[in-house]
């Protein structure tokens, strides 16, 4: 598996996602809960493009395997290099 480059503008939730997250009647836990989820779920897409299935056809080996090819390519090539810019 070869992960792609990406730009660092990379976002996994858009102004307009937060606010709509911002003004849902939820307790704060919540919010951040629900941002957690749509950002995970924009990783999961790019995961399943990068192994080429479905995202339910996913497992949590590929997941972790995933991960630790992105934490790789951070480590030595720079994090402009990996996917997930932290």
């Amino acid at each position: 598996m070869e992960l792609p480059s990406h730009q660092p503008t990379t976002q996994f939730l858009t102004l307009e996602e937060s606010a709509k997250v911002d003004a849902a009647l939820l307790s704060s836990p919540e919010k951040f809960l629900t941002r957690l989820t749509i950002s995970s779920l924009r990783v999961l897409k790019q995961i399943a493009q990068d192994y080429d299935v479905k995202i339910e056809d996913l497992t949590a080996q590929q997941v972790i395997a995933w991960f630790e090819k992105d934490g790789k390519i951070r480590r030595e090539q720079g994090i402009d290099a990996a996917y997930l810019k932290w």
